[in-house]
């Protein structure tokens, strides 16, 4: 297994960011200049935290990482974080393992509920997978195919790393840490109703995964509050607006620069 990891100072901190992230993220110009502006400070910061790494041969180009950092920065970007401050949100992923194309689990692995729980399983192939104090597993391929189409609502990076702020608090239940008591606790009643909706039957913009479990279902979610907010706003008004509140941003105002 090969590593990459970006420093401040060495070659590729000449990677023009922005050209980048036009040519390969469906998203990217949606977003306001500012947030633009914001995305490329905080994916920055993280590539300076967090070492990248090619499984099984898999070489690394100096754009990947920026493509994975700048959607990792989207979801704290509404936050207020300090600029050229260590990203807490993301202080206990240690890297991002990028595979080829799709990540096989074997034997034990996490499943739902407290950090810690594992079953034996067979082998499993998976886009993505985040582990607690540990890496984010990336398949590249669903990397580049979400990035390119996030009109299907798909996006392995937000999925990912929606978990790792679901396990902020040590648990994954699909609730990420809150101050406030009070927004908490309606974020709890407004997704654990719609969770229930999803699982008794098909729903119109929320995927089939988001009824796994709680965490897949804030994951899920997450995906869908950034890749068709207007639709999500629509048809779950209340799951939209609790996630509007989480993450600090209402993407459904964007429109293309």
């Amino acid at each position: 297994m090969g590593w990459w990891r970006r420093r401040h100072d060495d070659h590729a901190s000449g990677v023009p960011w922005p050209a980048v992230l036009e040519r390969r993220w469906g998203l990217w110009n949606r977003l306001p200049a500012a947030q633009q502006d914001r995305v490329v400070t905080l994916g920055r910061e993280m590539l300076r935290q967090v070492r990248f790494e090619a499984a099984r041969g898999f070489t690394l180009t100096d754009e990947m990482p920026v493509l994975v950092a700048a959607q990792a920065a989207l979801l704290i970007s509404g936050w207020d974080l300090e600029p050229g401050r260590r990203l807490e949100p993301y202080a206990r992923v240690t890297s991002v393992i990028l595979h080829r194309s799709t990540v096989v689990v074997r034997g034990e692995r996490q499943l739902d509920g407290d950090v810690g729980r594992l079953t034996s399983d067979a082998p499993t192939h998976l886009s993505g997978q985040a582990h607690h104090r540990g890496p984010v597993v990336l398949s590249w391929a669903s990397v580049m195919s979400d990035s390119r189409h996030p009109t299907r609502r798909k996006a392995v990076v937000l999925h990912e790393f929606a978990h790792q702020l679901d396990m902020l608090d040590g648990v994954v239940d699909g609730t990420p840490p809150f101050a406030d008591h009070g927004e908490r606790q309606r974020f709890i009643d407004v997704c654990t109703a719609t969770f229930t909706r999803v699982t008794d039957g098909d729903d119109e913009v929320l995927r089939d995964y988001a009824a796994t479990n709680p965490g897949e279902f804030f994951a899920v979610a997450t995906e869908t509050f950034f890749t068709d907010p207007v639709a999500l706003r629509d048809h779950h008004a209340l799951l939209y607006d609790v996630l509007a509140g989480y993450y600090r941003q209402d993407p459904a105002s964007w429109t293309p620069n």
